[in-house]
């Protein structure tokens, strides 16, 4: 049976391209390198998985004589490929093996595979809250910076949502430094918990940059988190692995807070930074009521010595970080002053910022001298 439809280049080009992270990741399931077409008479939807993460994606067509939904599988690389080549709008004809594609002069047979061969999709969305797609990215966006790729502690390797009746946070930590962004505008009456491997955040943040306009829902679907909107339902599988108790390091009895001008401080890590010719050498800080005087020497590169104003430190205090830990987090703030906190030579650094919807903290671990030569790891 022979049927025909026509859909939007840049439509198709879009929809197949956020399928390319999936469908090329080898599996032990070759149609996983497929992308499931469901066309009915004025829809078209595309399904992709690996097994660990799956994206539905779906467009409204220009023109389709279907009077019922087929569904069939074609390669998604290549199709991907073919579809950037051609002209905006891509007539489509499906037969029993076959999909015929026409642009312009162009006429192209490709062979597809029976969709029964597609592997299990996730369905039945249970949908708890939802949220505006540039908040959620922003909130991604202050912490995701920080998720390791491949600790070798793997309960570090994702970023841990936390629901309640009072906030909604996000934290992520590589076991040196942790980032955490916190919400109280947004809550759930029950209590949830959930670690997102780092690969499905930053696949995510892909199409919350595209849907930062749209409401976007949070969901769960037997053992997976879902991410959904008026066009797209992304699911991924959950890390297993217990995300570290943080809460007490996060603690500040007995912490001075002070502050001190942006700018100045990020440009200071950086020249401290210049000289770290690939090692792991920590900066000294040492910290009066007035200013920081930072320090630190390479024995085979130079040394340099600044100081900078800061105000509301009472006491004291010297303390020695590892440059770049500082300098990855300060990213997030955007305010023209920083405020810190400090505990004293053993304790950690927290910096701070807030507005009406969220809050944001990174803490960075000191370096003791003992460990003030250990190679990078």
């Amino acid at each position: 049976m022979q049927a025909s439809f026509c859909v939007e280049k840049k439509l198709l080009l879009e929809m197949l391209g956020s399928m390319q992270p999936i469908c090329t990741r080898r599996t032990t399931v070759e149609t996983t390198s497929h992308v499931l077409f469901h066309v009915g008479s004025k829809e078209l939807t595309l399904k992709g998985t690996d097994l660990e993460i799956s994206l539905q994606t779906s467009g409204y067509l220009e023109q389709s004589d279907l009077t019922q939904s087929q569904s069939f599988l074609v390669p998604g690389k290549r199709m991907f490929d073919l579809v950037k080549e051609l002209e905006d709008s891509i007539a489509c004809e499906l037969s029993d093996s076959q999909l015929t594609l026409r642009s312009g002069s162009v006429h192209f047979d490709l062979l597809i595979k029976p969709a029964q061969e597609f592997p299990p999709f996730p369905e039945r969305i249970e949908n708890l809250m939802q949220f505006e797609g540039s908040f959620l990215l922003d909130m991604i966006n202050k912490v995701a910076f920080l998720v390791p790729q491949n600790n070798a502690n793997p309960s570090l390797n994702g970023l841990y949502f936390e629901l309640s009746p009072t906030a909604f946070k996000m934290t992520s930590t590589d076991g040196h430094c942790l980032a955490q962004v916190t919400s109280t505008t947004t809550t759930l009456p029950e209590e949830k918990r959930w670690l997102l491997p780092r690969r499905a955040i930053f696949e995510l943040k892909k199409l919350l940059e595209i849907n930062q306009k749209k409401t976007v829902f949070l969901g769960t679907c037997d053992n997976q988190l879902v991410f959904s909107s008026e066009t797209f339902n992304f699911f991924t599988k959950l890390l297993t692995d217990k995300f570290p108790q943080y809460e007490a390091i996060l603690k500040k009895d007995g912490f001075q807070a002070a502050t001190v001008d942006r700018s100045s401080f990020i440009k200071t890590l950086r020249r401290s930074a210049c000289l770290l010719s690939g090692q792991f050498i920590a900066t000294k800080f040492n910290f009066d009521q007035d200013a920081v005087n930072v320090a630190m020497t390479n024995k085979d590169v130079g040394s340099m010595q600044e100081s900078i104003p800061v105000t509301g430190l009472a006491q004291d205090t010297s303390i020695r970080f590892y440059a770049p830990y500082l300098l990855s987090g300060l990213q997030v703030f955007n305010d023209k002053e920083l405020s810190f906190s400090l505990g004293g030579p053993s304790k950690p650094i927290l910096f701070e910022a807030g507005n009406e919807r969220t809050q944001v903290t990174y803490l960075v671990m000191p370096v003791l001298p003992t460990s003030n030569q250990t190679p990078q790891g």
